[in-house]
C-alpha cells in the first residue's frame, strides 16, 4: 500500500478501507475462477475495434449495473429476498427511505451509507453463504437473465474469443456477482466482501462496498496478481463514479453512461457505446421503478455478501 502520511486521519482510513476491499475482492474472484469452468458462450453482437487477439496480458473488466445488465443487480437480489421473506416490511420501510435518500440527494452521504450498510448486513448476520449463493441461482433465473445488454454481452465475448480473461467489477454482494459471471461464461467476478466465519456470516464488511475508488483497487490488485498490463486491458462503465477504474486502463469504454461520464468520456476521446432507447438514455439516473420494487433495490444495496476465509 502506497504511503498515506499525507492524508488527513479520516481520509487515510478510507483510503486504507477501500484498499483492503478491493484486495479482498481480488483474492475471492481469483479464488472462484480457479473452481469454476467456463461454459455459456455467445457470438458478439457487433465487431469491435478492440481487442487483440492472443494478447495474454490484456484482460477487461465490466461493471455490472447498466453496463452489463439493466437495471442493478441488487435490486433485483432485493426482490428475490423479499419474496422468499428473507426480511421484514418493518425492514423493507426503513430501507425504501434510505434507497430514496441515494437516488433523490444524488450524493453518498457517509452516515446514510453507514446506516445502509448496517441495516442490511444485520439481516445476513447469522445465515450460511451456501444458502444466498444457492438463493442467487435462482434470482438471476427468475429477474436477471433477460436484463443482459445483448451489445455489451458482444463486447465481453470479443474479449474471451480473444483468448483474454473477463471480469465483472460491482459493488453487488460477490457471491451474485459470481453466478452472473458463471452464467455469461465470464471469468470470475470482482464483488463486495462480507466477513463469514465457518461458512455463517458475522454481520461486518471486509474493508468496504466495492465502489468507486475500492473498484480501481480490486482491478489493480488483480492485474497484479494475473500479471496483466493495465495499459493493454480494457475497462467498461455506465457511471461516473468509476472513472477511477476506468482511469486504469488503456482501453477504457463508456456503456450507457451517465451525463458525468458522457461527458468525461468525450474530453478524453473515450470510446462510447449506447444499447438504451432513445427514451431510457433520457431518463438515465431515474429509479426504474417504485414501491416494493424500488425499496428491495434499496434493501439489497447493503448486502454485501462475501466470505472471507480463515
Amino acid at each position: 500500500m502506497a504511503a498515506l502520511g499525507w492524508l488527513t486521519p479520516r481520509r487515510r482510513s478510507a483510503t486504507a478501507r477501500s484498499v483492503l476491499a478491493g484486495e479482498a475482492s481480488a483474492e475471492a474472484a481469483r479464488k472462484q475462477s480457479q473452481e469454476t469452468e467456463v461454459s455459456e458462450v455467445v457470438k458478439p453482437s457487433e465487431e469491435p475495434v478492440f481487442p487483440v487477439l492472443g494478447d495474454d496480458k490484456a484482460a477487461a473488466f465490466f461493471d455490472l449495473d447498466n453496463t452489463v445488465m439493466q437495471g442493478a443487480a441488487l435490486f433485483h437480489f432485493g426482490r428475490g429476498l423479499y419474496k422468499r421473506k428473507f426480511f421484514e416490511t418493518r425492514d423493507l420501510v426503513r430501507f425504501a427511505w434510505q434507497q430514496a435518500w441515494f437516488r433523490l440527494a444524488g450524493v453518498e452521504d457517509p452516515e446514510h451509507m453507514q446506516d445502509a450498510r448496517d441495516s442490511a448486513l444485520s439481516i445476513v448476520k447469522g445465515h450460511r453463504v451456501a444458502e444466498l449463493q444457492s438463493i442467487g441461482e435462482e434470482i438471476y433465473d427468475e429477474y436477471m437473465a433477460e436484463r443482459i445488454w445483448p451489445g455489451t454481452r458482444g463486447l465481453a465475448q470479443a474479449h474471451l474469443d480473444a483468448g483474454q480473461k473477463v471480469w465483472l467489477v460491482t459493488a453487488a454482494p460477490v457471491e451474485i456477482a459470481q453466478v452472473i459471471a458463471r452464467r455469461l461464461g465470464l471469468t470470475g467476478a470482482l464483488g463486495t466482501v462480507a466477513e463469514s466465519v465457518d461458512g455463517v456470516y458475522t454481520g461486518k464488511l471486509v474493508g468496504e462496498p466495492l465502489h468507486g475508488p475500492a473498484k480501481a483497487e480490486a482491478v489493480r490488485a488483480l492485474a497484479a496478481a494475473e500479471g496483466l498490463d493495465l495499459s493493454r486491458c480494457a475497462a467498461y462503465s455506465d457511471s461516473h463514479n468509476d472513472i477511477p477504474m476506468l482511469s486504469l486502463v488503456g482501453h477504457p469504454y463508456a456503456i450507457n453512461p451517465d451525463a458525468k461520464l458522457r461527458k468525461h468520456a468525450r474530453d478524453l476521446d473515450w470510446r462510447l457505446r449506447d444499447y438504451r432507447t432513445g427514451r431510457k438514455a433520457a431518463k438515465v439516473g431515474i429509479p426504474a421503478a417504485a414501491g416494493v420494487g424500488a425499496v428491495a433495490g434499496g434493501t439489497a444495496a447493503a448486502i454485501a455478501l462475501h466470505r472471507r476465509r480463515r
